[in-house]
């Protein structure tokens, strides 16, 4: 269901007080998608696989408790990435790649034109 023109002139007031209070916030919410943590985390549970498993390779002669910490960490990681990889599977491949929806706006530069309307129209109407 579409937003009202009132709807989307507060929704874009909300935005830029934002983006004046908490760039960075507003940076980051701006670039990440839903299924960006998911896939973070898939890769930190690869990467802490790898890690268990190189532990386990290297210290397992040497220590046996250090071997089977490697284990511990490759059985968690392991979960880590199933866990996750089952979120990211709901979701379709382009769901996944698209970058976020305000970037084809920005790109094209709808929303300074967005403002310029507003700001034109608020004119209009304390003027007439």
């Amino acid at each position: 269901m579409p937003l009202s023109e009132h709807e989307q002139r507060i929704l874009a007031q909300l935005e830029e007080s934002l983006s004046r209070q908490d760039p960075r916030f507003a940076r980051n919410v701006a670039e990440t998608n839903v299924y960006s943590h998911g896939g973070r985390r898939v890769r930190w549970g690869a990467l802490g696989f790898v890690a268990g498993l190189l532990i386990l390779v290297i210290f397992f002669s040497r220590s046996t408790l250090l071997g089977l910490a490697g284990v511990a960490l490759m059985f968690v990681s392991a979960i880590v990435i199933e866990r996750n990889a089952r979120l990211l599977g709901k979701a379709s491949w382009h769901d996944i790649t698209r970058p976020p929806q305000g970037d084809a706006e920005t790109a094209r530069g709808e929303p300074r034109l967005r403002r310029i309307r507003d700001w034109v129209s608020h004119v209009r109407r304390r003027t007439g």
